[in-house]
């Protein structure tokens, strides 16, 4: 399906042609018709699926046919990090370009007082869309920068990533302020219970938009070690110590085996830096440059960075322990193997999580080849996932979502365009949003 055969309006058509974004992804065809209904929704798609567009091209069209407030905050866009704040405020430069009246400023934690400054005076100019990390917000709101009394639109961008990283009770806390007629939409790459109770408190009779989980790609090389939890150290010991690695993230689910891992791998003299959701968000965003930089060679971090971490060169990912579900095991391990690299993905399996990863074989369609424990570890507990079913060693199908027809179609009858006046500080996006 095209842009061309949605509601979306002539000037945002205009800068799509421009930008030559034609053919609508799955998740843009599946939302934008429900988002012009002024439904609310709720998307379950991976990063990188095109849904930073799926929400702002169709608010920012209704934005721009008009009927809103022009002395009003219109539009919040929640993101759990400034790197997403960024990239969604990029988007945002590049949409909007022939939308003469539609105003925005990005507001994120992470910076100096200046950048406070500029952003206090921004939003005192008046901006029809705010882009923010939650506790950003709050401080503007705090310091009376912000009124959101007559908002029309609530977006919660990564939502699972937010409740990850403590922003539960902020959300909620500006979710109170806004006015009781407003339209909500929350993205979240996975569907956990804790995400449907946020849904079920902010959102009003949602449509359910869920895009199929991709397998890994073909390029990653896929590993595991079957052990006991007190050998995952020794593991580790050994990966090192035989080979030179380098660009590798270590993923655990649990923050103090994140330290003790980056203990380990300190005194062995690699070069390693931990991410955990005890550290502020400026140190966050040093760790984060350094590792961008090739400054540290090896990232030890929690899910807080398995998605939307945008880096080419990551030569191997270990899981430490085993992803709850199948949708995380893909995360994590796509982070490696990306632009047309090859990458390496090596999951330690201890005896209490077998069943969680024949769940993700059974996801995959093929069984996981299993190392040998390094010597001098001793024997590892026999690998038995429960209700295993008999698998292939190849890889299946890629099975994908079915597309639903868009509930409406047939040409762009919501406005007409207003003339091209691009706005001379506007950029284009650089990538796909």
């Amino acid at each position: 399906m095209t842009f061309e055969e949605t509601y979306l309006n002539d000037n945002i058509l205009d800068a799509l042609y421009d930008m030559h974004f034609e053919e609508m992804t799955p998740i843009q065809e599946k939302c934008i018709p429900e988002i012009l209904d002024e439904r609310d929704l709720i998307g379950i798609a991976q990063t990188g699926t095109g849904k930073t567009a799926a929400y702002l091209l169709p608010i920012l069209s209704m934005l721009d046919d008009g009927g809103y407030p022009k002395d009003a905050v219109n539009c919040i866009v929640m993101a759990p990090t400034r790197e997403l704040a960024q990239q969604i405020d990029q988007a945002m430069q590049g949409f909007g370009y022939y939308l003469d009246g539609i105003s925005s400023v990005a507001v994120y934690g992470g910076n100096d007082g200046s950048r406070f400054d500029v952003e206090t005076k921004g939003l005192k100019m008046g901006a029809d869309v705010i882009i923010a990390t939650p506790g950003r917000l709050l401080s503007h709101i705090r310091m009376g920068h912000v009124d959101l009394s007559r908002l029309s639109f609530f977006v919660l961008d990564e939502a699972d990533r937010m409740l990850d990283m403590g922003f539960s009770d902020d959300i909620l806390s500006i979710a109170k302020l806004l006015p009781k007629e407003h339209q909500t939409v929350m993205f979240s790459a996975t569907m956990p219970q804790k995400i449907q109770q946020l849904a079920r408190t902010l959102l009003y009779n949602p449509v359910e938009v869920k895009i199929a989980v991709s397998k890994p790609a073909e390029k990653i090389q896929q590993s595991a070690f079957v052990c006991y939890e007190p050998q995952k150290l020794g593991i580790i010991r050994h990966l090192f110590k035989a080979g030179e690695l380098e660009r590798v993230i270590i993923f655990s689910g649990k923050k103090d085996k994140v330290k003790d891992i980056t203990r380990e791998l300190k005194r062995m003299n690699i070069n390693c830096a931990a991410m955990h959701s005890d550290l502020t968000q400026a140190e966050r965003d040093d760790v984060m440059y350094r590792f961008k930089a090739g400054q540290v060679n090896v990232l030890v971090a929690t899910d807080i960075v398995a998605r939307g971490i945008d880096i080419d060169d990551i030569l191997c990912v270990i899981n430490y322990d085993v992803p709850r579900d199948a949708e995380d095991y893909v995360h994590r391990i796509g982070r490696t193997a990306r632009a047309q690299r090859d990458g390496v993905a090596i999951t330690f399996v201890s005896d209490n999580d077998m069943r969680y990863f024949g769940d993700i074989e059974r996801f995959l369609e093929r069984v996981i080849e299993k190392n040998p424990l390094p010597e001098g570890l001793g024997e590892g507990p026999e690998y038995k996932p429960s209700s295993a079913r008999k698998l292939s060693r190849g890889r299946g199908g890629h099975g994908r979502g079915s597309n639903g027809k868009p509930r409406r179609h047939g040409g762009n009858h919501r406005g007409k365009g207003k003339g091209k006046k691009p706005n001379a500080n506007s950029q284009k996006p650089t990538a796909n949003s």
